[in-house]
């Protein structure tokens, strides 16, 4: 059943029949035995609330895990991996059952959203697009709040682009004492104290959460860079950064600016999961909230998957992986995994 969760993923326009057939067919091989006779798709799916979400999280959490060498392309920036964490959201079943657990954002006029939604927020390796770690939650459930289960497991060698979003003295601050280094487009209310202007034209600042708490808190040092992209347009929006990385001679600001722009390639790692893997506009199948969460997470295994095998293939011709098509390499598993049976149980 955890593999029907990501063969759901996998096919995510198939009726559950449809699903377990093009599993049970794949993977009969393995044994050299015909096709089983499928059940019905009230026993799939009591079998599905048997598994509840657990085990596919768990599964992710083990599994994945970030798939840069040194050698591959972009990964790096100053000996630190270059990984991005953000958030989004998914349309949901709309049933008393979801709608109670998730909630539903509120549109025009006071009415509300056509579907509950769950929030996903993540961390991706820039290079890669793979999407490593995870929380997933309500729409009640602010960013922010979901931010803070993923800032604990940070690690030192990475450099953890975010957008401003998340850029509030609790997170940061958080998410510095994890030991990887910072580069986050600041909040408009964030006002760091000038200390002094390095020689590439970014300063250093000390940092402190506002109010009264403010004037009794450590601060925290901090570099800031300012810079505006010259795109054309007449009112071109300035950018401003924040980072750890405090020796310009360890990264310039230009460098870090250029960086920054990485911060993009986990709104494509979404976009694969959402538009391409899931489907356009496609609203998740499950009508329960545990069973939602297991769909989730089975997505998330199945996108890391897919970018595994993407990664393994760019890594074995010494390509970037930003040069492999998703939607191919979408495209030969859904039909690998339906043809596999065609291979010898001796080649495994």
């Amino acid at each position: 059943m955890a593999y029907f969760s990501i063969g759901m993923a996998l096919h995510s326009q198939g009726s559950y029949e449809d699903v377990l057939g093009l599993l049970s067919d794949g993977l009969s091989w393995t044994s050299g035995e015909e096709p089983i006779v499928l059940p019905s798709k009230s026993a799939i799916f009591q079998a599905r609330s048997r598994l509840g979400p657990e085990p596919l999280e768990m599964l992710f959490s083990k599994v994945a895990k970030p798939l840069a060498s040194k050698a591959t392309p972009g990964a790096f920036l100053g000996g630190r991996r270059l990984v991005a964490i953000d958030g989004t959201c998914l349309d949901v079943a709309d049933t008393a059952d979801n709608d109670a657990f998730f909630g539903r954002p509120g549109v025009m006029k006071g009415e509300q959203a056509a579907f509950p939604q769950a929030r996903v927020v993540a961390v991706a390796e820039c290079a890669t697009h793979a999407i490593y770690d995870a929380a997933v939650g309500k729409y009640t459930t602010s960013e922010n709040a979901l931010a803070g289960e993923l800032i604990d497991r940070l690690e030192p060698g990475m450099l953890v682009l975010a957008d401003r979003g998340f850029c509030g003295f609790p997170l940061w601050s958080r998410a510095a004492r994890s030991g990887a280094d910072l580069l986050w487009r600041a909040n408009t209310n964030m006002k760091p104290r000038f200390v002094e202007t390095l020689h590439d034209g970014s300063w250093l600042a000390e940092l402190r959460p506002s109010g009264n708490a403010g004037r009794r808190a450590k601060p925290l040092s901090i570099r800031v860079i300012d810079y505006r992209i010259d795109d054309g347009r007449d009112n071109n929006e300035p950018y401003r950064l924040f980072t750890t990385i405090l020796d310009p001679n360890d990264v310039s600001a230009l460098d870090l600016a250029a960086a920054y722009t990485q911060r993009w390639e986990i709104e494509s790692a979404f976009d694969e999961l959402k538009t391409h893997q899931r489907g356009p506009r496609t609203v998740l199948r499950s009508k329960s909230a545990d069973l939602v969460l297991q769909e989730i997470w089975g997505h998330l295994c199945c996108h890391y998957a897919i970018r595994t095998l993407m990664w393994e293939a760019a890594d074995w011709v010494g390509v970037d992986p930003d040069r492999v098509s998703f939607v191919a390499a979408l495209r030969i598993a859904r039909r690998s995994i339906s043809v596999a049976r065609d291979f010898s149980p001796s080649l495994v």
